[in-house]
């Protein structure tokens, strides 16, 4: 046996999960550098619920894409986490900014409770999926601040989109705080239950499923639900994993 097994017997267990186990402690508290992790995580969390979208950075890493950018009806931050429900419908504005247009797909990117999952990760989840789905007619890419995960059904329909695919940041834990979601729905409108969507989770680079994993695993949501008419329940994803040399490798992300 190691030295360190000896001197650590959970020194093993933490090679095989993210979970903060044996920390160990200093007398009635918890060791300086455990305490000290744990605030870091936790100050990232609160940071990635409270930072704003930088929507034109958005746009920019989209160019190319047609894009709206729109809001929900909860006029900021702080109403947006004690009001959920004015996340998931559109402003008054922004409703009027839709025109329908009969596609296959709309692509809805909503800050949720992540902004950094979504600053960090959106945008090559979108392009690869947009190349994965590109004989399909879809729609301008609307960006939401403010927003929940049930705003797309309002903008799928004004869209006069078939399906709406909303990416969104999770909410933030102590070992991920940039998490992104994906959640598609067939026959998007206002008052759709959440069993008739299909949710990708733990999109991140960080042990999590790569943007092109993610995106693949979309690209064969969005056929079956095309030729079936339906989301949720009833359509589970069975899509073949990427093969290691199918997964192109993302730049590097710059370090803190």
């Amino acid at each position: 046996m190691s030295d360190d097994l000896t001197r650590d017997p959970f020194a093993r267990l933490r090679q095989a999960t993210r979970a903060r186990i044996g920390l160990g402690r200093s007398g009635a508290g918890l060791p300086t550098s455990a305490l000290a992790s744990f605030r870091l995580d936790a100050a990232r969390a609160r940071d990635a619920v409270h930072a704003p979208l930088d929507v034109a950075a958005l746009q920019d890493e989209l160019s190319g894409f047609d894009t709206l950018a729109l809001a929900s009806a909860a006029a900021d931050r702080s109403v947006y986490l004690r009001r959920p429900d004015l996340g998931r419908k559109l402003s008054h504005e922004s409703r009027s900014a839709l025109r329908e247009g009969g596609y296959d797909l709309a692509f809805v990117i909503c800050d949720g409770l992540s902004s950094a999952a979504v600053q960090a990760h959106a945008g090559a989840t979108l392009r690869a999926a947009h190349e994965a789905l590109s004989d399909l007619s879809i729609a301008p890419v609307a960006i939401v601040t403010q927003g929940r995960v049930a705003v797309g059904d309002e903008i799928g329909q004004g869209l006069g989109a078939r399906m709406v695919a909303v990416l969104i940041g999770e909410r933030p834990g102590l070992t991920v705080a940039d998490s992104l979601g994906i959640y598609l729905t067939h026959n998007p409108q206002p008052g759709c239950p959440d069993s008739d969507r299909n949710c990708l989770s733990n999109i991140h680079l960080s042990g999590g499923q790569t943007p092109v994993q993610a995106a693949s695993k979309l690209a064969w949501l969005v056929r079956e639900a095309r030729r079936r008419g339906l989301t949720g329940t009833k359509l589970k994803e069975e899509a073949p994993s990427l093969a290691a040399s199918e997964i192109m490798p993302l730049p590097e992300r710059p370090k803190d």
